[in-house]
């Protein structure tokens, strides 16, 4: 065997509440997609260095128009027994406060690729639901509960299980509250497991942000009481300001065929204070002490920027994050969009061959129709290139590129049409809300528009040309580009069109999309 060194993150960019799941000679993990879909984004690999998009598990099981910011699907688990993959996750309906509407499902499916069954409904007490399969035959379900009587901003009052019938397809017998948490607080995201004479079971506290911690805690009996690891928490950064890795915790394990421990958990790499890429996964080694509490193999608890993976054979990690789409066959399957399925109806490869026409939708603010197509920022310096053929008759028809962090938070340079000057090229940026349209309104003659944005960590800038044989032109001053961090979720960049006077009144053909990233390794 050989020690591979790798660099943390794994899965870099938007790519948090990471769960890791072993099956034979495969890894995969699950990650949360919030509101973009296809969601729960699903990576495999071989050898736990290297690894690759296979699938996204949700499509048309889910209904997210009118969800809101930051809510729909939260902290995916998946688990395979009995010839099974089963992969269980939270709806979020409203985070309104003091209540939390978040309801649980469970679908199976006998590949990771599906066919996935109909949505079973579980409970709707709490989010970060898991599912634990005992060496009795019997399920369980566990997820944080959520106390709306509770003074405290965050609610969560604590770990609950209850058994989980698959025959009967629902929830059975008594509910048992089985970890009230430590003092760390905002308990979530169990995740239990057997070894040796025990249960252990593992938590997030202290919330998602700088205090987000990984408590360990140990039962001889299902249903407990869980005796709380005396050196807890087993990793955090909350004491650590000066690690490169801030906000690390929400762990979960897996056993290599040959007897290694491993846990994948999420990160954040802030930069200048702000975690603009979002929470993306990271790894690291486990070990279980002789006194049975399970530590990091490094015997810290700090998150490693640098760790190292047992390999059979020499491997060199390699982290590719540039994309391309030329529109010809069918959308790569890396695009995400927004509450909403790319269906055919607007999403459009066979009018125009070798372009993507895209017919409009609501505002660049709208829950329900927004008609963005996006991929994750996944490094902090880029380029984004894409030419758009869009004919606006109106004001209110738009299309063009967006850095977009949710809908009160996005820049848009985008092509549009003003009265007096017919086809123009503007910019606009919304921040917290308040929106801020540029005043200057370039004419554009030609059919086509070629639209760049080029980011280098904190600012970005967008351009233009008509000609690609021309020099890019700048269309706006330097952006601060901070206020895209936004704690939950992570940027996107992508394409979209707009008509505020009609629902599908236009529509734009856009050539390709290019995504390059300029991160140093």
């Amino acid at each position: 065997m050989v020690q591979t060194t790798i660099k943390n993150p794994i899965l870099r960019g938007f790519n948090p509440d990471p769960n890791i799941l072993r099956v034979e000679d495969t890894y995969y993990l699950a990650v949360s997609s919030f509101e973009w879909l296809p969601g729960i984004r699903v990576y495999t690999s071989k050898d736990l260095v290297n690894w690759e998009h296979e699938t996204d598990i949700l499509t048309d099981q889910v209904e997210l128009q009118g969800n809101p910011q930051n809510g729909s699907i939260w902290a995916p688990q998946i688990s395979y027994c009995d010839g099974l993959f089963y992969c269980i996750y939270t709806d979020v309906k409203s985070t309104r406060r003091p209540f939390k509407d978040c309801h649980n499902y469970l679908i199976t499916a006998p590949s990771i690729h599906g066919p996935w069954q109909t949505p079973i409904y579980l409970n709707s007490s709490g989010f970060d639901p898991s599912l634990f399969h005992d060496n009795n035959g019997k399920k369980w379900l566990l997820n944080e509960i959520w106390d709306y009587r509770m003074i405290t901003g965050n609610k969560s009052a604590g770990i609950v299980l209850q058994e989980y019938d698959a025959k009967k397809a629902r929830l059975v017998g008594p509910v048992h509250k089985i970890f009230d948490g430590t003092p760390l607080a905002k308990t979530e995201a169990p995740h239990l497991y057997r070894h040796g004479d025990y249960y252990y079971l593992i938590t997030a506290e202290g919330g998602t942000g700088k205090n987000h911690s990984v408590t360990v805690c140990r039962s001889k009996t299902l249903t407990g009481p869980y005796e709380v690891d005396p050196d807890y928490p087993m990793l955090t950064a909350s004491d650590k300001p000066d690690s490169p890795l801030q906000c690390s915790g929400h762990g979960s394990i897996i056993q290599t065929s040959q007897g290694k421990w491993y846990m994948a958990y999420l990160t954040t790499r802030p930069l200048l204070g702000a975690a603009i890429l979002g929470r993306e996964t990271a790894i690291q080694e486990v070990v279980w002490t002789k006194e049975g509490w399970l530590r990091l193999a490094s015997g810290k608890n700090a998150p490693e920027l640098t760790t190292t993976i047992e390999t059979a054979e020499p491997v060199t990690q390699k982290i590719q994050t540039d994309f391309s789409d030329n529109f010809s066959g069918k959308l790569k399957k890396e695009w995400n969009t927004l509450r909403i399925l790319a269906e055919e109806t607007w999403c459009d490869l066979q009018s125009r061959p070798g372009y993507l026409r895209l017919s409009a939708g609501e505002s660049p603010q709208s829950l329900f129709d927004h008609h963005i197509l996006a991929i994750r920022q996944k490094d902090f310096a880029f380029e984004a290139k894409t030419r758009v053929d869009f004919e606006p008759q109106t004001f209110n028809q738009m299309a063009g590129l967006l850095l977009y962090l949710n809908d009160t938070n996005y820049l848009y340079a985008y092509v549009t049409y003003e009265e007096n000057k017919g086809k123009v090229l503007r910019f606009m940026r919304c921040e917290n809300g308040e929106c801020h349209i540029s005043e200057t309104a370039i004419p554009l003659t030609e059919a086509t528009t070629c639209l760049k944005v080029s980011v280098n960590g904190p600012t970005g800038k967008f351009y233009y040309r008509e000609d690609q044989k021309n020099n890019w032109l700048p269309l706006n001053e330097v952006q601060d580009l901070l206020f895209l961090a936004g704690g939950f979720t992570g940027n996107f960049v992508g394409i979209a069109v707009h008509d505020m006077d009609k629902k599908a009144g236009c529509f734009a053909d856009f050539d390709f999309f290019d995504y390059h990233g300029n991160d140093s390794e």
